[in-house]
């Protein structure tokens, strides 16, 4: 069996250590052939294990991660991102103990890993473990500062201790022990915590009898430019996005405010929506059925369309324009023909009168979205659906809607095709 032999130059581990979990670790190695040639701008599989103890120890934490290395035959990852084989990276216990990390790699982007090399981590990623050291635990719970309680507790970060003077209106002592905070206010009395109180000017509370502006001390009649019998000029109410109101504002006919609010597996123009941005008002819909059961992704030539990863946009809304790509490029094959973007764009709805005609095939990274919300959308085979990301002239990316896996496949093979579109 040949043997493939994969040389490890450098590795950079770094703690990437974010605002929320989950923390990763930065790596980077050269890839190189039986023939110590370098495997350049190809995709790798890599498998890599951390091993707790010894370098033969069973490993505390599998993953694998598929890669394109550059020019030079470099492929960069982040640990803790990729298809878990087993463990959880966020769990392990960087304190307890010595830890290794394991790398094996298949240049030709299969599953016959080679093991490289086997090294120490040192420092540096424990710092994942000295985050727990930045906080101590204080308890407080009356809503205003006044005196540390003893029955709710909160975790406050060393760096934010300086912060601490932002709460408070005045401070006699440099410190967080007796602040000068008002405890209550009475008509025209300020009561301090330290047992003072502040007297308001006489003209203040002529007109005023509460401490706080929570309603008139007279009656409606007192505004100036007030209609004989409320009509409703006295308030206007402006509709906004998505509100519709109803009424004229008076007695007999009051405002009313509706909103038109969407949701997470809403029927809605013609298919289901799966996802829906900060508003709540645009997203992505999914049609309500497959699109094809068994479609190869080409039109009969394997070639290069311009949808790879790393060239076109994978993120959201990118789908619309690699289905563009997709069908003028191959188009000219097979006129005849069908294939994966192809019936996408063929697709079309009426609902309610209206035509929707603007599908696609989803981006990789959208089609991880529409994964996340199957059990929502419904309808879905336990199998591999395409997306409209190539990786070269002879694969595209896919993802397998039983467990989740995002891989690459021949573009020749049949698989399952779901039109998404935009709204």
């Amino acid at each position: 069996m040949k043997k493939i032999v994969a040389i490890l130059v450098t590795v950079l581990i770094t703690a990437s250590v974010f605002s929320q979990s989950p923390l990763k670790i930065s790596y980077q190695r050269v890839i190189r052939n039986s023939s110590d040639q370098l495997v350049t701008n190809r995709y790798v599989r890599m498998q890599i294990s951390i091993l707790q103890g010894s370098v033969d120890a069973t490993p505390a934490y599998v993953e694998t991660q598929i890669k394109r290395t550059n020019a030079n035959g470099l492929a960069s990852i982040l640990i803790g991102e990729g298809v878990i084989v087993s463990g959880c990276f966020a769990n392990i216990d960087w304190a307890n103990g010595t830890y290794f990390i394991k790398t094996e790699t298949d240049p030709t982007g299969g599953t016959s890993y080679t093991t490289s090399r086997t090294s120490q981590l040192l420092s540096v990623p424990y710092a994942f473990h000295a985050r727990t050291a930045e906080t101590f635990t204080i308890t407080e719970t009356d809503p205003v500062f006044k005196a540390w309680d003893k029955s709710t507790s909160i975790s406050i970060r060393e760096s934010q201790i300086r912060q601490f003077t932002s709460y408070l209106t005045s401070e006699v002592d440099s410190s967080v022990t007796n602040e000068l905070q008002a405890l209550t206010i009475s008509h025209d009395t300020i009561y301090l915590s330290n047992g003072g109180f502040v007297k308001l000017p006489a003209a203040e509370t002529t007109a005023e009898t509460d401490p706080f502006f929570s309603a008139w001390d007279g009656d409606y009649a007192e505004l100036i430019n007030t209609p004989a019998v409320p009509d409703g000029s006295e308030t206007k109410v402006t509709a906004g996005t998505n509100i519709t109101i109803t009424g004229d504002g008076t007695t007999a006919s009051p405002y009313v405010v509706n909103e038109k609010t969407l949701t997470i597996g809403q029927s809605y123009q013609g298919g289901v929506i799966f996802w829906l941005d900060e508003t709540g008002q645009h997203g992505l819909i999914a049609a309500t059925t497959d699109q094809s059961t068994g479609i190869q992704w080409y039109n009969g030539t394997e070639r290069y369309t311009g949808t790879e990863t790393n060239v076109s946009d994978n993120g959201l809304y990118a789908g619309a324009m690699n289905t563009v790509m997709i069908v003028a490029t191959q188009i000219a094959d097979n006129q005849a023909g069908n294939f994966a973007a192809k019936v996408c764009t063929n697709y079309y709805v009426i609902d309610n009168g209206i035509t929707f005609g603007d599908w696609y095939l989803p981006s990789k990274y959208e089609l991880n979205l529409l994964y996340q919300q199957k059990d929502v959308v419904g309808g879905f085979d336990s199998t591999i659906y395409w997306s409209s990301n190539e990786v070269n002239n002879y694969n595209a990316w896919g993802i397998d809607f039983a467990s989740g896996t995002r891989d690459f496949f021949y573009k020749s093979n049949e698989r399952h095709v779901r039109a998404i579109r935009a709204f």
